[in-house]
């Protein structure tokens, strides 16, 4: 174990930040004409321009330092070996096995998981194609039309956002739907325009027994029951499953055959390039999931094999670190200038705040520096008639994601160049503020805000993938950097457990508060 403050980097870190704080980006391109081509880079379809951020060599050099003295190596070698990394549920972490396209093995407790990762590859490329191609049929004889996803966390989040993102690739015929909410207008809303005998759920949950999604599940084969005036073993043509809870599944009515496997080595904001990935595959195609994972994959090469300084999680990792953590700032925007990326804040939010926010170590200690920052953020259109007002004169000290695709819709080109120069701009003036001559006070914006620009070949499934990977090695490095377990989530437990007990024992001892306002729900 090492004291994280105590390193040399840390410390040296802390100097320049004192040092340099009165230093304007703007200068530091004034000083080397070449620094966005030092401070960018592409790989997998990709591209990062880190320059606009308060760093210079001097800061980067420490803070690859300091990922050198946090022994990140080891941790990378540990994961990718399927060690246990995941101490408080004493499990590995082997997401990036999901896309392994190499198939190179890859072993726990002695045994090459890749030959159940491929089997449940094949099996869900099955159903696939008989989905799309029409083949499977519900109670009636009539095709399916309708999905309707069952799950919530990354059960939900991910999928729903991966097919948001590239509904130009969805098949003309499906329609997909994502219930995640336990509010009855939720699910009473989704399912009234709906055909039970054209309509299939997916169940995703690996434990069979999250409230919300059971809760949800079991409202959904109510309703299939009684508006499809079928028999209780039609269940199994328009139910299936993703759970590791085999029994439990059966004993709801799926179909052994209807049950995709995954495993508790998947954390579940990790699980979309699982078998959770199902919806995804139905709506763009088993061959482009493929894509999705190889997107991946690439990335997760290049971060093994790279050096720190070029590689691109690990940059955006240590300069979240510098921010977070030497220029204080508590909150990271997330700025996606494309209408399809509109869920990707959201996303993003599971992935780093469920990971990194976190107030002890892998080892149960007490931690006194700050770890996750608060992800927010959404469209840039949207954003810049919301909040950006906040940004640009407010106290607050935000960096921000700006992210784009190059390749936009042909047709409207005055609504890509409006769309690209206004997040260009903007960026641009986060960085420098308004001109000095800029005389009313109310006015004047002091720039020197920082910001990454991302900027996407495309949206496509591969394009789409390598970014997710960024950012998951990113929140891995900085994880790995605080010195926490960024794959656990106790946190997210106390409150279901309340839950479960205020549903069991109505008459509970609580505080006043609480028993007050328990008391006015229950009148209800």
């Amino acid at each position: 174990m090492y004291k994280l403050t105590q390193l040399d980097s840390w410390i040296s870190l802390e100097k320049l930040a004192f040092k340099n704080k009165h230093h304007k980006i703007i200068d530091y391109f004034d000083a080397d004409p070449d620094r966005f081509n030092k401070m960018s880079q592409k790989v997998a379809g990709v591209f990062v321009d880190y320059s606009k951020n308060k760093v210079n060599e001097q800061v980067l050099a420490q803070l690859f330092k300091l990922v050198r003295e946090s022994k990140l190596d080891e941790k990378m070698s540990k994961m990718y070996r399927g060690e246990v990394i995941n101490t408080s549920e004493a499990r590995p972490v082997l997401h990036t096995a999901l896309r392994n396209r190499s198939n190179l093995p890859v072993y726990v407790n002695g045994e090459d998981v890749m030959q159940a990762i491929n089997a449940a590859l094949e099996h869900l490329q099955q159903f696939t194609d008989r989905i799309r191609s029409g083949e499977w049929l519900g109670f009636s004889g009539k095709p399916i039309r309708n999905i309707v996803n069952i799950g919530i966390g990354g059960s939900d989040l991910g999928p729903n956002m991966v097919c948001t993102a590239l509904s130009t690739y969805q098949h003309e015929n499906i329609e997909l739907f994502f219930l995640s909410n336990v509010d009855s207008s939720h699910i009473h809303d989704m399912l009234e325009p709906l055909d039970p005998s054209e309509t299939l759920f997916v169940i995703s949950s690996k434990t069979f027994s999250t409230q919300e999604t059971m809760l949800n599940a079991n409202s959904a084969k109510k309703w299939f029951l009684s508006h499809a005036q079928s028999q209780l073993s039609d269940i199994a043509k328009h139910f299936v499953a993703v759970s590791t809870n085999r029994a439990a599944v059966i004993d709801f009515g799926v179909s052994d055959n209807n049950i995709f496997d995954f495993w508790d080595w998947v954390g579940g904001r990790y699980s979309l390039w699982s078998s959770i990935g199902l919806p995804i595959a139905v709506s763009i195609g088993y061959k482009r999931f493929v894509e999705l994972l190889e997107g991946a994959h690439e990335i997760d090469r290049h971060f093994y094999e790279a050096d720190y300084e070029q590689n691109l999680p690990v940059i955006l990792a240590v300069i979240g670190i510098w921010n977070i953590n030497f220029l204080k700032a508590n909150t990271q925007a997330i700025i996606p200038y494309d209408q399809g990326l509109q869920k990707l804040p959201m996303f993003l939010q599971q992935l780093d705040m469920e990971s990194n926010g976190k107030s002890v170590d892998e080892y149960g200690h007490a931690i006194y520096y700050d770890t996750g920052p608060i992800v927010w953020g959404q469209t840039g259109s949207h954003s810049q008639h919301a909040f950006f007002q906040l940004l640009h004169q407010g106290k607050s000290y935000v960096p921000i994601d700006f992210i784009a695709s190059l390749s936009q819709d042909k047709t409207t080109p005055e609504h890509n160049e409006a769309m690209l120069t206004n997040m260009l701009a903007q960026a641009e003036a986060f960085m420098i503020g308004s001109n000095a001559s800029v005389e009313r006070p109310h006015e004047r914006c002091p720039g020197n805000k920082p910001s990454n620009v991302l900027l996407l070949d495309e949206i496509s499934p591969k394009t789409l993938g390598a970014l997710i990977a960024v950012y998951e090695h990113k929140v891995f490095v900085q994880g790995a950097i605080w010195g926490i377990n960024s794959f656990d989530q106790w946190g997210v437990q106390l409150g279901k457990k309340l839950a479960n007990k205020m549903l069991e024992d109505k008459q509970g001892v609580h505080d006043s508060s609480t028993a007050g306002l328990l008391k006015m729900v229950q009148i209800k």
